[in-house]
């Protein structure tokens, strides 16, 4: 009974690792995204305290239109849309080899430890095999998924940095 329950007990520790790994990957994401944003929010002060600095040394109000305030503003916020871009690519990558890495040691250790000789071991050998067929096609559909959103993600940032050039264009 024991030599049965081996291979569950594999899968399970196994789960366990890979749990543990997706939560640090969420940690260090969650502490990138953090430290991007503070540097963001900082920059957007530093910005904010110069452009009211030039707008209150004007002596006057026609030379206002001569102040390029939108342009450095544009170009800061197309920056850290790709910097978050690229943060959320990364960490896409570091989830799915995870997960990839899960799957194939699974797989390894479910097949490695079925005996099917044992009493109810084709029971439980078919129960594994289905179970390794259906976390397989999760797996695929989640790469699928993942494939998908990042080039969703990607076509939605480069029509945005496109159109935002063009408009910058047009202003100068």
């Amino acid at each position: 009974m024991r030599e049965t329950l081996e291979p569950f007990v594999a899968t399970q520790k196994a789960g366990a690792d890979v749990l543990l790994n997706l939560i640090r990957s969420s940690c260090n994401g969650l502490e990138r995204l953090t430290a991007l944003n503070m540097s963001a929010a900082r920059e957007f002060l530093n910005s904010s305290v110069t452009n009211t600095q030039q707008i209150l040394a004007l002596k006057n109000p026609s030379d206002l239109s001569r102040l390029n305030l939108a342009q450095p503003a544009l170009e800061k916020w197309l920056e850290y849309s790709r910097e978050v871009y690229d943060l959320a690519v990364t960490l896409q990558k570091e989830v799915s080899n995870i997960a990839e890495g899960q799957y194939e040691q699974i797989s390894k250790t479910a097949s490695a430890s079925l005996d099917k000789s044992a009493p109810g071991g084709d029971v439980l050998a078919a129960t594994i095999q289905s179970f390794m067929k259906e976390y397989g096609r999760a797996f695929d559909q989640m790469n699928v998924f993942s494939r998908q959103a990042s080039a969703i993600a990607e076509a939605n940032l480069q029509a945005v940095t496109n159109a935002t050039k063009a408009t910058a264009a047009k202003t100068r």
